[in-house]
């Protein structure tokens, strides 16, 4: 994998007539997975045909892997349809729950971080994994408060699901930054804790401060540029570990394509100068 195409940028339905169109030099697409279920669907017809020409990571919001539910088959299947079509480099869900009852919610919920909490997930993990026949992608939360029940931090909860599971991790540097300020840990404790080996993927992107008149609380929006501070985050990630498969995300008031790529440029950037350094890139 080059320096070029080690960082890719999430697919958003705005642009993707451009991308067919115009071809864009991008490394590699993430898509969310549930909006390609529909094998007849147009945007999974448009999907085929970019999978043509671009690396395709499908990054999944509904999977809902802590909840006491058990796992939604028809979802499963769904997916194990589209992984088995488009072949993709990575499938990866989150480190949250987000359903009770069968009745789904539109956010991605925090866990108890507690030993029934992480065996529960773990099992969930395994079944998803066997069931797809290959690796799955676990990504750190973003998270707004924390349950009195959690007895482990969560960057050690989230090394045990990989040690347990064998499963890879998606490390979100904004998740990290964001949770950081508003729980009091420190990012560097957070990243250090995890098996870098590990980490086939990573996330950049922006976040949005709402004032209260007791304070503030930093929201994992998706909808700015990457921040000063976490490009300092990924900067000192590739300069211990080297390379890695890296994702400029945008999801709410999406810009034009150009404007993502700008952020590429960026990450790209950061890896030719500690190249240049003379650090060892390893993919």
């Amino acid at each position: 994998m080059t320096q070029r195409q080690v960082v890719g940028v999430g697919l958003r339905s705005p642009h993707i007539t451009q991308v067919l169109e115009q071809k864009p030099d991008i490394g590699w697409l993430e898509i969310h997975s549930e909006n390609y279920f529909t094998t007849t669907s147009t945007a999974r017809q448009q999907l085929r045909q970019i999978a043509e020409h671009y690396p395709i990571s499908c990054h999944g919001i509904g999977l809902s892997l802590g909840s006491a539910d058990p796992l939604d088959r028809q979802h499963l299947s769904q997916l194990k349809q589209l992984v088995d079509e488009i072949d993709p480099i990575a499938v990866s869900d989150h480190l949250s729950w987000s359903s009770v009852d069968g009745q789904f919610f539109n956010d991605l919920l925090p866990l108890p971080y507690t030993e029934e909490a992480l065996e529960h997930f773990c099992h969930k993990v395994e079944q998803v994994q066997d069931y797809l026949g290959r690796q799955m992608l676990i990504e750190n939360p973003s998270s707004y408060l924390s349950f009195a029940s959690s007895a482990i931090p969560e960057w050690e909860f989230l090394h045990q699901v990989q040690q347990r599971t064998g499963c890879g991790l998606l490390l979100d540097l904004n998740n990290i930054y964001v949770s950081a300020f508003n729980h009091g840990f420190d990012c560097d404790q957070y990243i250090a804790a995890l098996d870098a080996s590990a980490v086939k993927e990573i996330h950049l992107a922006g976040f949005t401060v709402k004032q209260f008149e007791d304070g503030e609380i930093w929201i994992d929006t998706h909808s700015k540029p990457v921040s000063e501070p976490v490009w300092q985050l990924y900067r000192r990630w590739v300069q211990q570990h080297g390379r890695t498969p890296t994702l400029i995300e945008w999801d709410l008031d999406i810009p034009p394509l150009s404007v993502l790529l700008g952020e590429a440029d960026k990450a790209r950037n950061i890896i030719m100068q500690e190249a240049q350094d003379g650090q060892i890139l390893t993919p």
